[in-house]
């Protein structure tokens, strides 16, 4: 866990993506100007829920603070969110979901995943996957990148048996019905093109989500984050210094009669 104090304004804490590796928050450079914290994702869980239970573990000691979480992260975030949980003044969601986007074929070659080990898990799934992440605009993006560079990262941050679970634990994720909990303004940050998720996951998020707005930055895919920190960044401190009230957070304890 890393902190940057700056000032007294809400933390930002921003949740992975599938890779389980944390925000490069040197890259988001501005956002410097406030306090950030940021994580590692747990390896080998299998259930969104024990992500959230995680997160929640990592702002228990915080007064007031924003989740920021992109694609997977995005998922574990709103699924905490979905809890209103104590202190929580905002959320800012960029490539997830509030269901299952995979179509069922993609469902099941992300699965056979649990049968690759070794050189068919890097040459085989993780290829797959990169192709997936991949745009038409990351060659001539602020930070050019290649399904090469996809495919590394997850060599270098994600086991196989997490890749495996983190997969059976979107399989029957479905919380659009509890959307409406999510209490506390919500930035969803949309791509030009995400051939992963697409456009009826936002909808679905724009539809249920009670106090969200989304921005849609040009030029961009799945993977914007690293290949516009800057503009990602930015959508991000608008958000921060326009979206967000001097009012508390909210103080609702979770509700016992609802699972999570």
């Amino acid at each position: 866990m890393t902190t940057n104090d700056i000032s007294r304004k809400s933390t930002l804490v921003t949740v992975p993506c599938f890779s389980g590796a944390p925000w490069n928050l040197d890259a988001l450079a501005p956002l410097a100007a406030y306090p950030t914290r940021t994580m590692r994702l747990p390896e080998g869980l299998a259930d969104i829920d024990r992500y959230a239970d995680f997160v929640a573990e990592q702002v228990a000691d915080l007064d007031s603070y924003v989740l920021a979480g992109d694609s997977y992260g995005a998922v574990i975030s709103l699924m905490l969110a979905t809890r209103r949980p104590v202190g929580l003044a905002g959320l800012v969601l960029s490539g997830g979901f509030a269901a299952n986007p995979l179509p069922a074929w993609k469902g099941v070659a992300a699965a056979a995943s649990r049968f690759a080990n070794g050189p068919l898990y890097r040459q085989g799934t993780l290829r797959f996957h990169a192709y997936q992440l991949a745009s038409g605009f990351d060659a001539e993006a602020e930070v050019p990148l290649t399904q090469r560079d996809y495919r590394q990262l997850f060599i270098d941050n994600t086991p196989r048996r997490s890749y495996t679970a983190r997969v059976t634990s979107v399989t029957h994720f479905d919380v659009r019905e509890r959307l409406d909990r999510v209490d506390v303004p919500t930035l969803v940050i949309s791509p030009a093109d995400d051939r992963l998720v697409g456009a009826d996951a936002t909808r679905d998020l724009l539809a249920g989500l009670p106090h969200a707005r989304e921005i849609v930055l040009p030029g961009t895919g799945h993977m914007f984050r690293f290949t516009h920190p800057t503009a990602y960044a930015r959508a991000i401190v608008e958000f921060l210094d326009h979206d967000l009230t001097t009012t508390p957070p909210p103080t609702f304890r979770l509700d016992e009669s609802v699972t999570p």
